[in-house]
């Protein structure tokens, strides 16, 4: 079967299984936060910035799923794309990571294919994408031979509808599922063209309290609608389709509860004028 290689592995993060093996138990080490609901946990809101950046919030969303009956299949939702954009699905094959290869759950990608329009990509044909490989180490490492269904959503209340569907048919195939959104939040500053609160201080203050904090309280009411509406609004999520479609899912799939685990920004590890939000969150 062929392999879709890892683009990002050395550079994003670590290459090697034992520098990956090293970096994810500094992140386990760095938890501070346990999820309060005493219920089994469906999914969660990764950030997929480089490892440095973003690798601890995203590393224990993830960890966090283990509470319960371990997954058949991760389904996560990726991908920077516009309100009009396709959608893209690996319906097939295997992804590299360093800790060995990950399959494509075929069942449930392909009901997906026939149900919805989308670009399929392959192992030799694919557009390059950290939103979902930079989650697949911490899925291998601490999911073992789990397979995934990896989407790209745009941000449309269409997605939603996929996110709903993938729950529907994994129930029906007997498949235990966990969903994951990837997605960054607020970029702020020169770099991204984003900027209404100035520079210094004062702006980082805003993407915290206040646009950040908008996404992140929708996100906990899981109202995936709004959360699209949202960040087209005040562009306080990069790759909002994705949060929200996996929110659409964990509630077909039964949760009702959300908890923010952390939250952080790039500024926290090296300050700049430019600068990204981070949050993790699972329900």
């Amino acid at each position: 079967m062929k392999v879709r290689k890892a683009m990002l592995a050395g550079s994003w993060y670590p290459e090697s299984a034992s520098e990956c093996e090293k970096e994810i138990n500094n992140f386990l080490n760095d938890a501070t936060v346990s999820p309060s609901s005493k219920n089994k946990l469906t999914g969660g809101i990764v950030p997929h910035a480089g490892w440095y950046y973003s690798g601890s919030i995203a590393c224990n969303v993830i960890n966090y799923l283990k509470k319960g009956a371990d997954p058949d299949v991760f389904v996560i939702f990726g991908k920077h794309l516009g309100p009009e954009s396709p959608r893209y699905i690996m319906k097939e094959g295997i992804w590299e990571t360093p800790f060995g290869d990950i399959q494509i759950e075929k069942e449930i990608a392909g009901e997906l294919v026939e149900r919805f329009n989308f670009n399929v990509e392959t192992p030799e044909y694919f557009t390059e994408d950290n939103t979902i490989e930079l989650q697949l180490p911490f899925i291998k490492y601490l999911f073992g031979d789990v397979k995934i269904v990896p989407v790209g959503v745009p941000p449309a209340k269409k997605s939603l509808e996929i996110g709903r569907a993938a729950a529907e048919i994994s129930t029906r195939l007997g498949l235990n599922i966990k969903v994951i959104g990837s997605t960054d939040l607020t970029h702020y500053g020169l770099n991204y063209g984003f900027m209404p609160e100035g520079t210094g201080h004062s702006a980082v203050d805003w993407v915290r309290k206040v646009n950040d904090k908008k996404i992140i309280d929708i996100m906990l009411e899981m109202d995936p609608d709004r959360v699209i509406s949202e960040a087209l609004k005040h562009q306080n999520a990069c790759c909002s389709g994705a949060a929200a479609t996996a929110i659409a899912a964990a509630k077909q799939l039964g949760a009702d509860h959300a908890d923010a685990i952390v939250y952080a920004t790039s500024y926290d590890k090296r300050p700049s004028d430019s600068f990204v939000g981070y949050a993790g969150i699972v329900f």
